[in-house]
């Protein structure tokens, strides 16, 4: 039965009750919304800790569109039952005050790798995931945190900060989650029209094809996408459009394209 914890303050005296500090303790930071990727996730933690936590907080820092923070899909009630039906041992819940007690005083911020890419077209976003992160992990002191390699940026930005900071955690990185379709699993999938969610596909597909970024641009512009970016960076393709109002983003290893045209 997963146990919903909503402070701070009743985590740390649960943690030093329980005696968790003696095993491992896998983090599973969420927005909400919980879907199979994020069940990858759990079910790794899981399989490599003593005791699992996800944090279920819909952080409004990182968002620099307040309709996209409004229309963000997720039900508490939902994700819990998802979360006891894989067997996760606590959810951590806690309101826009107790995690920010300040307002946003206090904050992360990143100003090389973060204004790149996704930060170059939200503005600040990186400073709320950064900044929410960094405060989950000082709240819950897991041994091992887990993140989607869907994110790519993110993961990246994570993995560097808890290094830079000498934080006591090991990042994980886990693999995308696909519908078989090729469309990266997303919480923002559900917002799509029919007709839309039969078109995203192309996306992946696109970035997967070989040649260079801007063909993809095109291509997927003709295909009527409303393209953000599909730049090429280190060994990885990124890549984020829009569908309505719907903002998409992906990444895959540059080896795949070559594997896609041979």
């Amino acid at each position: 039965m997963t146990r919903p914890i909503h402070t701070v303050g009743e985590w740390r005296r649960l943690r030093a009750d329980a005696g968790l500090e003696q095993g491992t303790l896998g983090l599973v930071p969420t927005l909400g919304a919980l879907h199979a990727g994020h069940a990858a996730l759990l079910r790794r933690s899981l399989a490599e800790n003593d005791v699992t936590v996800v944090s279920i907080f819909l952080n409004p820092t990182q968002f620099d569109d307040p309709a996209d923070l409004e229309s963000y899909p997720g039900s508490l009630a939902a994700d819990l039952a998802t979360a006891r039906e894989l067997g996760v041992d606590y959810a951590f819940c806690p309101t826009a005050g107790e995690m920010y007690p300040f307002g946003y005083r206090y904050r992360v911020t990143e100003d090389d790798a973060s204004r790149r890419l996704c930060g170059a077209r939200r503005p600040g976003h990186f400073d709320g995931v950064l900044t929410v992160v960094l405060k989950l992990l000082l709240a819950i002191r897991p041994t091992r945190a887990y993140f989607g390699e869907k994110d790519y940026q993110q993961l990246d930005l994570v993995r560097d900060m808890a290094r830079d900071f000498f934080l006591d955690v090991d990042v994980v990185a886990c693999p995308t989650v696909r519908h078989p379709d090729g469309l990266a699993v997303s919480s923002r999938n559900a917002l799509l029209s029919p007709a839309q969610r039969a078109l995203a596909p192309r996306f992946p597909a696109a970035l997967a094809a070989p040649g260079e970024p801007a063909a993809a641009a095109r291509r997927l512009a003709e295909l009527g996408f409303a393209v953000d970016y599909v730049e090429d960076r280190g060994d990885r393709r990124y890549g984020a459009v829009r569908l309505g109002g719907v903002r998409l983003i992906d990444n895959l290893p540059l080896a795949a394209a070559s594997e896609a045209g041979s």
